[in-house]
């Protein structure tokens, strides 16, 4: 692989450092890999070849997310790891929801197709990405993690029916004064605004503007093939919008996404938030999840005489998710706060049905055609942990069940309006077994409870501090251990 860096500065550390349009060109090219489903035998030669041959990196960062969806990230010399790329290990106990100190050894095995070159400014020289597998002792799947079964099941759609399985997000949040502004609302009590001017409104060169520009750079950089971007509805939020991918990429550019916002965040002195409802009285934030089937490049979901122009294969797809929205409610919205944002006095959608046009449905038909038509679910949170909901939706709606509700996509029944039903129906679902097997699902609902046991019961119309301080995504350790 030929690369070649920009200029240096005659400093000391030659450390790889590449122009925007090369990454962007990189990038690009590793995800067609992905897209043509290259072995991954091939790309772990190529990649591996690689990272010898070229002596301005320095270390590999390896990626990999916890039951709740939060990002882990491990740098690993690039010496050792051209060793050891094949046995490394970590400590599972120190990982919510993953092992009991007395088996706490887990292993990491690199997916050579999901390898990303950052920009230097963003994640420092020398370094490149790439997202890792746990696996338990044994070297086989280990169970809580759930990128690792969404994996399979997108595998497995492939090799049994040829279902390819598509998606993309749309992923809202907010941006606000100060640096690490969620860790310090227990203090302040209250989040400032960088912008007041609401849905698409922002002059060039204001501080949204201005962190929407670098952060929709950063990502066409890593290959996320832009759409739009646009200030959203509420003061200070924000929508970055990018293209199509496969279910596994999709989620992982989830990941980078809110990586990449937080970066730049952070360069600029503020914070990016992912919390769904970080203020009363605004719109909150969702990550609408558009999705679809395709099968031998044609999409299953599109059928010109369809109603709304959808099949009847997309009809069954969205039944089921009605079926069984209850159900899986906790793991698309699986916080304390995104129970705020569903709240139908913000176009929140908290029905149980589906709708081309009203946008408080679970469901949304958009506008489509032969190569565009998918189905919107707008009932997720974007604090919800990618893999999961990515599971939980391709799964349900491929082998869920059909109710016999009369008039099951207009029906009038609504969503969990609070997390403790949300987990009341998730337990109480044989489908969510199926969809996680019981021991994570015990573990997945143990640890929502544990963290909704530590805020007040009921919501009311203030945010309170414990909701955010205690939230998966604003992690304190020290905080936690004090209970």
């Amino acid at each position: 692989m030929d690369v070649t860096s920009a200029p240096t500065s005659g400093d000391l550390r030659d450390f790889l450092t590449l122009p925007y349009s090369q990454l962007e060109e990189l990038n690009l090219r590793v995800k067609a890999q992905r897209q043509e489903r290259v072995p991954l035998h091939a790309l772990q030669e190529e990649r591996l070849s690689y990272l010898a041959e070229e002596p301005r990196i320095k270390a590999v960062t390896v990626l990999f997310s916890d039951l709740e969806g939060r990002l882990h990230m491990l740098d690993y010399d690039k010496k050792f790891l051209l060793r050891a790329y094949d046995n490394l290990t970590f400590d599972g106990s120190s990982i919510r929801g993953f092992t009991a100190q007395r088996e706490s050894d887990l292993r990491l095995r690199l997916d050579w197709g999901a390898f990303y070159w950052g920009p230097a400014d963003i994640f420092g020289p020398g370094k490149v990405l790439v997202f890792g597998d746990v696996l338990d002792r044994e070297g086989k799947p280990f169970l809580s993690d759930i990128r690792g079964a969404l994996k399979k099941l997108a595998n497995d759609c492939y090799a049994k029916e040829g279902y390819a399985l598509n998606a993309a997000n749309e992923i809202e949040g907010f941006l606000f004064q100060g640096l690490d502004a969620e860790r310090r609302y227990h203090d302040t009590g209250k989040f400032e605004y960088v912008n007041t001017g609401g849905y698409y409104h922002s002059l060039p060169g204001d501080p949204l503007r201005n962190f929407i520009d670098t952060v929709a750079e950063v990502q066409r950089a890593m290959g996320f093939q832009n759409e739009k971007d646009h200030p959203e509805v509420a003061p200070s939020q924000f929508e970055i919008n990018y293209g199509y991918g496969e279910v596994v990429a999709a989620a992982d550019q989830i990941q980078l996404y809110k990586l990449i916002c937080r970066q730049v965040a952070t360069k600029l002195g503020m914070t990016a938030s992912f919390l769904p409802k970080p203020v009363s009285g605004v719109n909150g934030s969702g990550m609408h999840t558009n999705v679809s089937v395709s099968k031998n490049g044609k999409n299953l979901f599109w059928d010109p005489k369809g109603h709304e122009q959808l099949s009847a294969f997309g009809w069954k797809f969205v039944d089921r998710l009605l079926t069984h929205g209850s159900d899986i409610c906790l793991m698309l919205n699986s916080s304390v706060n995104a129970y705020r944002r569903l709240d139908p006095h913000f176009e929140a959608p908290n029905q149980l049905n589906a709708s081309a046009v009203d946008r408080g449905a679970m469901v949304r038909i958009p506008i489509g055609n032969e190569r565009s038509m998918r189905t919107e679910i707008r009932a997720v949170a974007p604090d919800a942990n990618p893999y999961m909901v990515m599971l939980a939706v391709f799964k349900t709606g491929l082998e869920g069940t059909i109710s016999n509700v009369k008039n099951l996509r207009q029906s009038g029944r609504a969503l969990p309006d609070n997390i403790y039903d949300a987990m009341a129906a998730f337990r109480a679902s044989d489908w969510t077994s199926k969809l996680l097997g019981e021991d994570v699902k015990q573990r997945y609902a143990d640890l929502k409870e544990a963290s909704a046991d530590r805020c007040p019961r009921l919501l009311g119309t203030l945010v309170k501090p414990e909701e955010i301080q205690f939230h998966h995504e604003v992690y304190n350790q020290y905080l936690w251990n004090l209970f």
